[in-house]
């Protein structure tokens, strides 16, 4: 199911104009984190996106299951990317959440705060 969703968020963002930059970025050894995508916005912001899927809205749905722990491990990881750069792009953290069938797409979901 996870890859299915990622699939499925994957083409939604690329027909809204954002490019695939990365898939599955993860940071080397334990304890680090992942980011699902890595997408490059028409203005040149970098964008970390987290995508989640659920059956239903139940417990939260999908936007709930990014709690702060999530949240923390993703920001480790796009800091670790982003040392690859001399000069970091604009970036954000977004989050495509599938729910009951639907594709919801948040931006600036999180900060890095």
């Amino acid at each position: 199911m996870g890859q299915a969703a990622e699939d499925r968020a994957l083409a939604h963002l690329i027909a809204a104009g954002l490019a695939l930059v990365e898939r599955n970025y993860r940071t080397p050894g334990r304890g680090g984190g992942e980011i699902d995508l890595i997408m490059r916005a028409g203005d040149g912001t970098l964008v970390f996106v987290e995508v989640r899927s659920r059956r239903s809205a139940g417990f939260g749905g999908a936007a709930a299951s990014i709690g702060a722990n999530k949240r923390k491990s993703i920001v480790f990881a796009a800091q670790h990317y982003l040392l690859r750069w001399p000069a970091p792009p604009p970036c954000r953290f977004d989050a495509v959440l599938i729910e009951d069938g639907q594709v919801q797409w948040l931006r600036a979901a999180f900060d890095a705060a």
